[in-house]
């Protein structure tokens, strides 16, 4: 029987509510429940659950409420006695004597505190995300923005904005940066050094920065634009002001460009930009096969090409078509009717470019799927599972493998299944040790598929350094003891899993082309664009673990503990925004 909590003006962050959800779900005699803020959106994910209720409607965007399916009615007292103890310990140490962290509780106070910080992180839900960036752009700061659901239109609104006021917003929906040198939402942690990168492409952003770190040397500004700055609606606005700003930074010598699949009139775009830098680019645009480069612009077609491009122009080397590694084919025996490969991936670029290599390879012709799948074809399958198909009212897989762990077991249930694909991202924002929370999975999966008298390879990468918060070098070992064959980067391990059905990569250097004129002109960058670059005082607003990750790192981050003004009414929110306006145009 479905039984409603509503705590009244008890706002709560999303992601601390999806995990609480995750914790209710283990206590005996729960059979259902969700846990989240009275949105009208959150509204339609408990009916799309089956977990709609009369009494849920009474709920405003500042309630939290709780709708739980138990046989005892006498449990209720106690899921919710257990989840204010949950909320409690999550915020406990929160106060400023105990955290010794500058916290605010408003605008005003944050504005003052944090004059100084040029750029403000924002991780606020989606449905009032566009207010508060266009709050901090008023207030002359760059903005990161985490937050998705954001609608196209608001995005390209706010990035115009931005870019007439010598500004940058990074976002919406952007999941990964760095500052100088300081970790952004999603971000390992690597050595700073003279490679620039801009990227449209969180994880994308992670795999390039992390081979980076690994071949020793290092990344001191990463942009994120978020993954929509390239579609033909928002024309790459942020994509090429950040071009133009690490053009004409001092301490790049060599500059990332890294895309998902763009508009072809904003990539044609955003390639004569490239070809206007004054310094050697790398460009992956992915789905994309190049066949040649050119003098100073470089094109790459893997993620591991990217980086081992960028390094050897760091060092005056051009690129010579080796430097994809070979892939040394594991000794595996398959039954004839194990064909395909499935690729559960927490981070969409890697999706993206595991798709694009099979793609190509098996010569599949297969467009884009539907429902968060990135390839689906015959028997073939690959799923970005932070796709918001699977991410509603749940955690991202990056912080909880319980789908991912659905996934494969039902792929090891398929005679059909050849090869399991898998990546491990590390880095502030993740769980602590998703190697770990696989690993039982991962060993049941292949006993048995051995059971059944067939072998099944797990193949994955990690996305990290030794930097990062978790233990790489145990990671590894907790993957390799479960039996994954463990590779150095994601195109290797998309490699190894063709080699293993019988279809290997085959690697072909490119010609270099002369030099091809550019027909514009690099913009100039504004006094508060730079001050991006060198930036150690952040403005975060929303998730705490933002703020945390800059300070650990050796920045500086007021947070301001937001909620939502006007009762979580979107449209009175707007009216005060406006009226706001007003009042600072006429002097009130």
């Amino acid at each position: 029987m479905l039984h409603t909590v509503i705590e009244k003006n008890s706002y709560q962050d999303s992601i601390v509510l999806m995990l609480l959800t995750n914790y209710l779900e283990t206590l005996d005699g729960v059979n259902n429940v969700q846990v989240m803020m009275g949105t009208p959106a959150n509204k339609d994910i408990f009916k799309t659950g089956g977990l709609a209720t009369d009494e849920l409607e009474a709920a405003t965007p500042n309630d939290m409420v709780i709708v739980l399916d138990v046989d005892n009615e006498d449990l209720i007292d106690d899921v919710v006695k257990k989840a204010k103890t949950y909320l409690d310990e999550q915020s406990s140490g929160n106060d400023d004597d105990a955290s010794g962290e500058e916290r605010v509780k408003t605008w005003d106070k944050a504005l003052e505190v944090a004059k100084d910080a040029p750029v403000a992180l924002i991780s606020v839900p989606g449905v009032y995300a566009a207010s508060e960036v266009e709050k901090a752009l008023d207030a002359g700061k760059n903005v990161f923005c985490f937050s998705d659901n954001v609608t196209i239109e608001d995005e390209a609104r706010l990035k115009q904005m931005a870019h007439e006021k010598g500004l940058l917003l990074m976002g919406p929906d952007c999941g990964t940066g760095i500052a100088n040198g300081l970790p952004l939402a999603f971000a390992n942690r690597v050595r700073k050094g003279s490679i620039g990168i801009v990227g449209a492409s969180g994880t994308g952003i992670q795999e390039v920065t992390a081979i980076i770190h690994k071949m020793g040397e290092g990344v001191t500004n990463a942009i994120g634009t978020g993954g929509r700055d390239l579609k033909a609606q928002v024309q790459g606005i942020t994509f090429k002001d950040s071009i133009a700003l690490l053009d004409q930074d001092p301490d790049v010598k060599v500059i990332v460009a890294i895309s998902k699949p763009p508009a072809k009139e904003v990539r044609d775009d955003a390639v004569d930009l490239l070809r206007a830098a004054k310094k050697p680019v790398v460009a992956i645009f992915l789905g994309e096969k190049p066949e040649a480069h050119e003098k100073g612009l470089y094109r790459a077609y893997t993620l591991e090409e990217t980086a081992k491009i960028a390094v050897g122009l760091l060092h005056g080397q051009e690129p010579t078509g080796h430097e994809d590694v070979a892939v040394k084919v594991p000794d595996v025996t398959l039954q004839p009717q194990q064909k395909y490969i499935k690729g559960y991936y927490s981070g969409g670029t890697l999706a993206y470019e595991a798709a694009t290599l099979m793609n190509n390879t098996l010569g599949l012709h297969a467009e884009n799927g539907v429902d968060g799948s990135i390839l689906k074809k015959d028997g073939y399958e690959v799923l970005d599972l932070g796709d918001d198909v699977f991410t509603q009212g749940r955690p991202h897989p990056m912080i909880d493998a319980t789908k991912r762990k659905e996934m494969m077991v039902s792929a090891g249930k398929d005679p059909e299944t050849a090869a399991i694909l898998l990546d491990i991202v590390l880095g502030y924002g993740t769980t602590d040790d998703m190697a770990g929370d696989l690993k039982d999975t991962i060993i049941k999966v292949k006993a048995d598929a051995k059971a059944e008298g067939r072998e099944l390879p797990v193949i994955a990468t990690i996305v990290g350094t030794d930097m990062d918060p978790q233990d790489y070098s145990q990671q590894q070992k907790t993957l390799e003891s479960a039996g994954v064959i463990l590779c150095e980067n994601n195109a290797q391990a998309v490699k190894t899993a063709l080699a293993i059905v019988g279809h290997p990569v085959e690697e072909k250097p490119l010609p270099i082309l002369p030099e091809q004129p550019s027909n514009v002109k690099m913009p100039a960058v504004s006094d508060k664009l730079k001050e991006m670059l060198t930036a150690t005082r952040f403005l975060n607003i929303g998730l705490e673990s933002f703020a945390d990750a800059i300070n650990e790192s050796g920045g500086s981050a007021v947070q301001f503990d937001w909620k939502p003004i006007a009762g979580g009414n979107v449209e009175l929110q707007k009216a005060l925004l406006f009226l706001s306006k007003v009042d600072l145009k006429v002097g009130v």
